[in-house]
């Protein structure tokens, strides 16, 4: 899989582009309304229970306004804070502090969203079965998106669709199950295979080829108990399709490896956190 790098470039480039987003063309006109040069120290509080993410995005999005600004982490990356619990102390001029608020929160909010959603899943799931992501992400999010996964305590599916070898619903709508099977053996190259199948009948006709992940999709949990015992002794077993918080522990009980959910990506909630002054 391809890595995911978070460099002080990467970060910053990506700050860039959010604060221009934001300031373009005439920049924060209505906190260019204060005219004094009065120095501030602000508290950033959790609003909620949750695990922290994005705190070196918060922090480059104040140094990029006003490199004066003091950003004092109190809590790292991958934490769990409670309700109230004071994340940084930031120290600098009030009207800086201002202009940087909402773009430093924004990307704090969202990437603790999705690590904390991302660990009540691998909470329930329990130890072991993985709970990866998907590629259900925002487009040029992906990087931030599966940083967050990996806090929360998830595993990073494929990055893109260079990777390895996913052959999914549509692929074989469009072909031939085993046959599409057979030409990524052949052309593999050192790539991993995931077939995916939705019946029992699927599985059969492919087992014993040598691929390495059998994805069982939309099953019923005696289908995916059944297909996991079949598939074991050959494949790593993973399951997908509308995984929810009610559902994941019983997914989890029929011993599948892996649970794949989109939602931890496209659908987690921003966590809540302000700025006290």
């Amino acid at each position: 899989m391809s890595k995911i790098k978070l460099s002080k470039e990467f970060i910053k480039s990506t700050v860039k582009l959010a604060l221009n987003e934001d300031l373009y063309p005439s920049g924060d006109i209505t906190s260019g309304l204060i005219n004094n040069n009065k120095i501030l120290t602000v508290k950033l509080i959790s609003n909620q229970s949750a695990i922290v993410g994005g705190l070196l995005f918060a922090k480059q999005t104040f140094a990029l306004i006003d490199d004066k600004i003091k950003f004092i982490i109190k809590k790292k990356d991958g934490s769990r804070v409670k309700k109230g619990n004071l994340v940084a102390l930031i120290k600098g001029n009030a009207k800086n502090i201002l202009i940087a608020e909402r773009v430093a929160l924004n990307f704090l909010s969202h990437i603790s969203g999705i690590a904390t959603k991302t660990n009540e899943f691998v909470k329930l799931a329990g130890k072991k079965t993985k709970i990866c992501c998907t590629r259900k992400t925002i487009p040029n999010l992906r990087v931030i998106q599966k940083y967050a996964v990996k806090l929360g305590g998830g595993t990073n599916h494929r990055f893109n669709l260079s990777d390895e070898y996913l052959i999914k619903d549509n692929h074989i709508a469009s072909s031939d199950l085993k046959s599409l099977v057979l030409k990524a053996i052949k052309k593999r190259k050192g790539k991993k295979i995931t077939v995916e199948v939705d019946t029992i009948k699927q599985l059969r006709s492919i087992l014993g080829l040598k691929f390495n992940r059998v994805l069982l999709d939309n099953m019923s949990i005696k289908n995916l108990r059944e297909s996991v015992k079949i598939a074991k002794r050959y494949y790593e077993t993973e399951a997908s399709g509308n995984v929810s918080l009610k559902s994941v522990k019983a997914i989890a009980s029929t011993g599948v490896n892996r649970i794949s959910v989109g939602g931890i990506t496209h659908s987690a909630p921003a966590v809540d956190f302000k700025l006290e002054i």
